[in-house]
């Protein structure tokens, strides 16, 4: 078979980034070759296309075909741990634009609009420090919990968006219809809560017994003291607070007023050159 003489225009590697979670927690074949050091290349002009449109954003697909493109150690992006994510996806915007990013906030002194350029590198940095807490010790019960994969991230948030959605739809109601339709999202909004407990929790541990069953450990949650469930519920919290990338602080050009916000890794805005 002849070689592509165009084959030396084709992209490299650009940047190689340790995974945060190490690749514990994502299943066998989701990953390939060395974790410690993958290789992550710049997007194509077909990534971009994609990145931009509305429908492949919802759902998650352009995301997960991102992360394949850019980074071929991905053979599942649906299968990634979502501890990974925000970390692959700064690394894509580092191989793509560079390292620094410009983004604009008014501050909240003045009024003032200002832009300013932030260092991904720290970012990088940050994910590269995080720990993931997957165990909770309650006397003699030991709860195994684990984060969840980009796919039920996807699927959860897009039925929590939609629920939200017939929630405030449910204003136009007269206060009858109101009073009939609003627990109903709620009831929705609080099974929804449950399932998402329910693909957290890994295993149960009891003295010897280990109990993984999905059956039993639905109807542990379904039936334990509400001390139990509020232990799960901070212990998810405090990993996802952890994860969380710190605010950024900027000084205001015009006031010197300092600021803080948050950096919102949104695909739909994060992967434009600026």
């Amino acid at each position: 078979m002849a070689t592509n003489p165009l084959k030396q225009f084709f992209r490299q590697p650009k940047i190689f980034i340790k995974l945060p979670s190490k690749g514990i927690f994502n299943n066998p074949g989701t990953l390939q070759g060395d974790l410690d050091k993958m290789p992550v290349f710049g997007m194509t002009g077909m990534d971009e296309i994609l990145m931009k449109t509305p429908d492949a954003l919802l759902n998650g697909e352009s995301t997960v075909r991102l992360m394949q493109s850019c980074c071929p150690s991905i053979t599942d992006g649906w299968d990634i741990s979502n501890l990974d994510v925000d970390a692959i996806l700064v690394a894509i915007r580092i191989a793509s634009y560079g390292n620094e990013m410009s983004v604009t906030h008014t501050c909240t002194s003045c009024g003032e609009e200002g832009d300013y350029d932030i260092n991904l590198s720290s970012m990088l940095d940050h994910f590269s420090r995080c720990e993931y807490e997957p165990k909770i010790v309650l006397k003699n019960l030991v709860i195994k919990i684990k984060p969840l994969t980009y796919k039920k991230v996807t699927e959860f948030n897009l039925e929590n968006f939609m629920l939200q959605k017939q929630l405030a739809q449910l204003d136009t109601l007269t206060a009858e219809q109101r009073d009939v339709e609003v627990p109903k999202v709620f009831a929705a909004l609080a099974e929804l809560q449950n399932r998402i407990f329910l693909e957290t929790v890994d295993q149960v541990e009891l003295e010897s017994t280990v109990v993984t069953e999905r059956s039993f450990i639905k109807e542990f949650l379904d039936n334990c003291d509400r001390d139990i469930f509020e232990s799960i519920k901070e212990q998810i919290e405090a990993n996802n607070t952890l994860w969380r990338y710190p605010d950024t602080t900027v000084q205001c050009a015009s006031c010197q007023h300092a600021d803080s916000f948050a950096i919102q890794l949104d695909q739909s805005n994060f992967f434009v050159k600026a």
